[in-house]
């Protein structure tokens, strides 16, 4: 009997205050692959051998040691803990990411994985991402790194980290895409019943969600405005007029209670809108421009710039590419 293919070692690196869903996420996206005639070996692993808690409390079980996993690695998987402080202040942790990455054909963090993975230096020089609420701790703790704040993933080199918890399963979704094509990641987003391909760089974020929550009305009221129609007249003055307030104290309650100032949420709300239109449409940059109130393409081209650090031409095409991808 001929021998059947060589599974692909994929080491799942855990320790004790680990969000769950950042290896339950990626484990059921495999397994699912597995399903459907992929060849992943999941392994469960710890420093000690000995099983780790959650920082939900739930206790994840481990298949071997560190000392007791194969020499070839496919994939070593980092996933983040909530508790990132603690994560980069153990040496022996650290150290067990080192080795294991250098004998690893790809590595992996999930969300605020990208600490301990950052914290082995293997990563300087390199593009990354996590999620939006860490990426300034990132990038203040490893200023080597080149953060991206609103990619849902980034791969560079042989390393590819993610945004927080269910951007994992975007991560995996794309690694089995790589390996076994496009036709069999579609089954498996099906199986899962997530959206397929999003592609790494689509922006993680949510003005309304990335602002502070408030429970000043008077805010409320102005961001209803602002998001419901972010082509309109948005100035300063015609916000705090129909706010029945003063500017100067529209500006100050506004950036207290959202951390925003009115424009940049403004700005924000109006990028959020380009995103969809570039995504969902073939409308000319001009065209998106003057929808979303931004003014005219060079406008569109600044605030995209300014806030994702690319051009909405690249911003669209990386979404045709995976469009393109999905219909094959």
């Amino acid at each position: 009997m001929a021998p059947g293919p060589v599974p692909h070692a994929v080491v799942v690196l855990l320790y004790d205050g680990i969000q769950s869903l950042d290896v339950t996420g990626p484990i059921d996206a495999l397994a699912a692959a597995n399903a459907l005639g992929a060849h992943y070996r999941i392994i469960n692993t710890s420093l000690t051998g000995q099983d780790v808690v959650a920082s939900s409390g739930v206790r994840l079980g481990v298949d071997v040691p560190v000392d007791a996993l194969p020499q070839a690695i496919g994939t070593l998987l980092v996933p983040g803990a909530p508790n990132w402080q603690r994560s980069i202040s153990d040496p022996a942790l650290i150290d067990a990411v080192r080795t294991l990455a250098k004998r690893s054909r790809r590595t992996v963090s999930i969300c605020a994985g990208a600490f301990p993975l950052a914290a082995t230096g293997l990563l300087d020089g390199r593009r990354v991402a996590t999620h939006w609420k860490l990426a300034n701790h990132l990038a203040a703790r490893f200023p080597e790194l080149t953060v991206d704040s609103a990619a849902i993933f980034v791969t560079d080199g042989d390393y590819v980290t993610s945004a927080g918890v269910t951007a994992g399963i975007d991560l995996s979704l794309s690694l089995i895409e790589h390996d076994h094509g496009a036709t069999l990641a579609r089954e498996v987003a099906r199986e899962l019943v997530v959206f397929m391909a999003r592609p790494g760089d689509q922006s993680q974020f949510s003005v309304r969600l990335d602002a502070l929550p408030t429970d000043s009305s008077i805010v409320r009221n102005v961001m209803n405005l602002i998001t419901s129609d972010p082509s309109h007249n948005h100035s300063l003055r015609s916000l705090s007029e129909a706010a029945g307030v003063s500017a100067r104290h529209l500006s100050r309650l506004f950036l207290a209670e959202t951390g925003y100032t009115p424009q940049r949420f403004v700005d924000r709300t109006r990028l959020e809108a380009a995103c969809t239109l570039l995504t969902s449409g073939h409308d000319s940059l001009d065209h998106v421009a003057e929808r979303t109130g931004t003014g005219s393409g060079e406008s569109l081209r600044r605030l995209f710039r300014r806030e994702l650090g690319i051009t909405p031409g690249t911003y669209r095409k990386r979404f045709e590419t995976a469009r393109r991808s999905e219909s094959r």
